[in-house]
């Protein structure tokens, strides 16, 4: 073999010799670069960790395309978001194949309800508001205070407040889907109700008692109905007004006190309206037919008194109570504080009042005069039984002392001159006194006639004359007893006497 022949050879050789150990030598080194990036790859790059209080929501990239209007993949095989969300924790998936996105989970804080509205599956029906099984729409059930984990491409939430009853009130519930009750389908006593059973739209019958409640508000509407004591005041426009027997106004004025009944605030609400509505419309038409037909039993000057005012309060008082109670409205105090008659009438009676009271005042003094003249009789009686004891004991004493006997026989002489004069006195101021009770009762039958006679006086002046008065009476005492009066418009008969005693026709012609 040539030289130059053995030079290339050997080489050639050499190298078939070494490329084993170059070929495992590589392998090795890749196998180690392998085994170092392999864990920084799956670590950095496909590690998914929600932190406390998030989650991750998974994104599969491969696979078949979602249906046409379809969001979710909820087949394993689907491509697209899924419906299952990962919990706090460390998971590995392969970033090729997934997508993920960290979200915050939902949190709802006491006193608040969640409402959840699905955003995946079929069409909601028609004429509906709740989500069925398997359909978009919202949720009847909800969320309460808590921690939820919730996929926002499949539920959109949204928080309400919760209904919070207060105490000394119920909540009246107003259902917004179910059977209307105006379905003919229903049963006859079902039907055209106030007030509906469960499954029903409408006013619900049951109400709610004080606590917390997490309602779905787009099922129930919740109104807060107080029970407790309430007090409306019959003041300026609400004070009552009626007329009396002999044609005054009299203006009525106090307290109603009233609450609801629970087992009818429901029907109430509903029904009525709210707690002006209830006055409006229940109590105070009441109180004003009433007042008006009672009040018309007396006249003006009876009503000025205090009997005839508690009287008329405790038969308001009862009326209201009964008639009410129907209602689901407890009534449980009437005060009339005060009941203004007109100042024609009034001033009149205070006049007289006040004579009254000086007349009262006079004989207070008669009396207290009388008191102060026997208390000193008394004293006087007492100090003359004194100088009796002392008369004695000094006639007992004169036969020691002579001189001192008339000394003191003197003495006593003087002061029984004294206990007479006292006497005379005492007798007079007597006769005084007895005039001056005299004088005082003429005052007050005097100041009597004249009150009395202003009265008919002002009565025959409101009617322009005494003729027009003589008439009034005629007819106030002889038109309760007609009952009717046959006559023609046009006829100027005995029948039109009676004419301004029947109340006018609706259609007219004969009554």
């Amino acid at each position: 073999m040539p030289r130059n022949e053995i030079n290339e050879v050997a080489p050639a050789k050499a190298l078939r010799n070494y490329m084993p150990w170059i070929f495992a030598s590589r392998g090795v080194l890749a196998l180690m670069i392998l085994v170092v990036l392999l864990p920084l790859w799956f670590w950095f790059f496909c590690r998914i960790e929600p932190g406390p209080g998030e989650m991750a929501i998974l994104i599969h990239k491969t696979g078949k395309d979602l249906p046409s209007g379809e969001i979710l993949a909820t087949k394993p095989e689907q491509k697209g978001i899924r419906l299952e969300v990962l919990p706090e924790g460390r998971y590995f998936r392969n970033p090729y194949s997934w997508g993920w996105q960290i979200k915050p989970i939902t949190d709802i804080p006491a006193g608040k309800v969640c409402v959840q509205t699905r955003l995946y599956g079929r069409e909601l029906t028609p004429g509906k508001i709740i989500a069925e099984e398997g359909s978009k729409g919202i949720i009847s059930e909800v969320l309460r205070p808590g921690k939820y984990r919730i996929n926002p491409y499949a539920y959109h939430v949204r928080l309400f407040d919760a209904i919070n009853i207060r105490a000394g009130s119920v909540g009246v519930v107003d259902s917004l889907i179910g059977l209307d009750a105006l379905n003919d389908n229903l049963p006859p006593e079902q039907r055209n109700q106030f007030l509906v059973s469960k499954g029903m739209k409408g006013v619900l019958s049951e109400v709610l008692d004080p606590g917390t409640y997490y309602l779905n508000p787009y099922l129930y509407t919740v109104a807060e109905v107080n029970l407790q004591s309430q007090r409306f005041e019959l003041s300026g426009e609400d004070a009552i007004t009626f007329l009396t027997m002999d044609g005054f106004t009299v203006n009525v004025e106090g307290t109603i006190e009233f609450a609801l009944n629970r087992d009818k605030a429901a029907l109430l609400t509903h029904r009525v309206g709210d707690m002006d509505d209830i006055v409006r419309k229940v109590i105070m038409p009441r109180a004003r037919g009433f007042s008006r037909l009672e009040g018309s039993k007396n006249p003006a000057i009876n009503y000025i008194g205090g009997e005839t005012r508690q009287k008329f309060q405790d038969s308001l008082e009862v009326h209201l109570r009964d008639r009410c109670k129907e209602w689901g409205v407890t009534i449980k105090s009437v005060l009339v504080r005060n009941i203004i008659v007109p100042e024609e009438i009034a001033s009149i009676i205070r006049d007289r009042e006040v004579a009254v009271q000086n007349a009262k005042k006079f004989e207070q003094q008669i009396a207290q005069a009388r008191s102060k003249a026997e208390l000193t009789r008394q004293e006087m009686l007492a100090e003359q039984n004194r100088e009796k004891v002392t008369a004695e004991t000094a006639r007992i004493r004169a036969v020691i002392a002579a001189k001192q006997e008339q000394e003191v026989r003197t003495v006593t002489a003087r002061k029984d001159f004294e206990v007479a004069k006292l006497e005379n006195e005492t007798a007079a101021f007597q006769a005084q006194s007895i005039l001056l009770k005299a004088d005082a009762d003429r005052d007050v039958i005097r100041l009597n006639n004249k009150a009395q006679a202003d009265v008919f006086a002002a009565q025959a002046k409101a009617f322009g004359t005494g003729l027009n008065y003589a008439r009034y009476i005629f007819y106030q005492r002889v038109g309760p007893r007609i009952r009717n009066v046959i006559s023609s418009d046009e006829s100027g008969g005995w029948g039109a006497l009676f004419q301004p005693l029947l109340p006018a026709s609706k259609e007219g012609g004969a009554r």
